[in-house]
């Protein structure tokens, strides 16, 4: 794994920030969670009104919360929003009652094989009220009557996302996208957020090839909602990729795209072997992360996603156990590394013509053996050369040549820099 770096730290501490924030597919805390991001890029908001059609599904009512209790007979608060936002069932309907323990069992939600964390539970589109709470929290309770209130609104209001863009040389995109919905939950996903952000930070500071879109939405409902706005122009995305759980010292994982074999699957494979981390490439299941819905039949698009330990894979998911401390600025800084290797791939993988294929052009002539003079690689830039100019046939990628020759793509692409600019290939 990277050392840890300033930029890891960075990280880190944008995660710390946006912890306690409570997060869920609509309201103020998703758009507070975005208007800190928005101190790190420019972000363009979307806001979607309550009952607008997006594909098969339907924006739903907004819900915000204010408190949330369960107190004793003194008073005491047993169960306090206020100290985690988990602490409420996400989407929960407002409830002021007083009831006996027996039944405040049925609205109560714990994790008997882990007693002494909270669980994160939600119940987006049925009308119910609930709290979660550590089981051995639960076991304390003597029986005995409890004041239970939530103050929260579930009305029409809107669905909020937001857009970064970074233009490129051409109008053809590469989307990154993170899901912006989960409440005080540090790995899934302010950690795939934060990589995300310093990504295109430091993207800004490049002049890519593609146009770079980041998209920061609440799951399954965000991405299906972006899907729908922009289905006239979805053909110009070429490339795409899902970040979560980025955080956790787990070694990194890609999961494929639907179909497979797409370029941001060659490439995220080809960097992570290349750079010899540990690591594991999974196939594509229509269950996870928003890469379904982009990789869903109609859309089809070429988009996988990269975390560390996948979905489900640590006993922290889904707890109050993934708080700041269980990511670490040496995990998200190596993820942010490889996002790097990988789009500079991506940027420069590009399929070249020889415009001399009638036998092997004469390059000392041309000064490109001189060149690499005194340079240490010198043999193995030579080689490159030769290798760009057989597969130069329109047909091949710097990609393949890469794989097919056994060299490193810096070299292969400075290869293909050296014969443009010597007239011996085109794009």
């Amino acid at each position: 794994m990277a050392p840890v770096t300033a930029v890891g730290e960075e990280m880190h501490a944008l995660v710390e920030r946006l912890y306690p924030l409570c997060r869920s597919i609509t309201g103020d805390g998703v758009r507070a969670t975005l208007e800190i991001v928005g101190e790190y890029v420019p972000l363009r908001m979307h806001e979607v009104p309550t009952g607008t059609q997006v594909l098969d599904w339907t924006v739903p009512q907004e819900w915000n919360i204010r408190d949330a209790y369960i107190a004793d007979s003194t008073g005491h608060r047993v169960v306090d929003f206020r100290a985690s936002s988990l602490h409420v069932l996400g989407y929960s309907v407002p409830v002021a009652r007083t009831m006996p323990l027996t039944e405040l069992r049925a609205h109560l939600h714990t994790l008997p094989d882990q007693p002494s964390l909270v669980p994160y539970r939600t119940s987006y589109y049925t009308p119910q009220w609930g709290f979660c709470l550590a089981q051995e929290t639960l076991d304390a309770l003597p029986d005995g009557d409890y004041e239970v209130r939530i103050d929260s609104t579930l009305a029409d209001g809107h669905l909020t996302y937001a857009e970064h863009v970074i233009p490129g040389q051409v109008p053809d995109e590469v989307i990154v996208s993170c899901h912006v919905c989960h409440p005080s939950l540090a790995n899934d996903n302010l950690a795939g957020i934060a990589v995300a952000t310093f990504l295109a930070r430091a993207l800004a500071r490049e002049t890519p090839y593609y146009t770079y879109r980041f998209i920061y939405a609440p799951g399954t409902i965000g991405a299906i909602t972006w899907l729908a706005r922009n289905a006239e122009r979805i053909e110009q995305v070429k490339h795409g990729l899902v970040l979560a759980c980025a955080g956790d010292t787990g070694h990194l994982t890609y999961k494929r795209s639907r179909r497979g074999d797409a370029e941001i699957d060659r490439v995220l494979q080809y960097v992570l072997a290349a750079s010899e981390r540990p690591h594991r490439v999974d196939e594509f299941t229509p269950y996870g992360y928003d890469e379904r819905q982009y990789c869903s039949p109609g859309f089809d698009l070429g988009v996988g996603s990269l975390s560390r330990t996948p979905y489900a894979g640590y006993p922290e998911y889904h707890t109050s156990a993934d708080n700041p401390d269980f990511v670490s600025p040496e995990a998200m800084a190596d993820t942010l590394a490889v996002c790097r290797e990988a789009f500079a791939v991506l940027d420069r993988n590009r399929r070249y013509v020889n415009l001399s294929p009638y036998g092997e052009p004469q390059l000392g002539r041309r000064g490109l053996y001189d060149s690499l003079g005194g340079r240490s690689d010198a043999k193995q830039a030579q080689m490159a050369m030769l290798w760009v100019l057989s597969l130069s046939d329109g047909e091949h990628g710097l990609l393949d040549v890469a794989e097919r020759s056994g060299l490193p793509f810096d070299t292969v692409a400075a290869a293909a820099d050296a014969l443009h600019g010597a007239g011996l290939i085109k794009a």
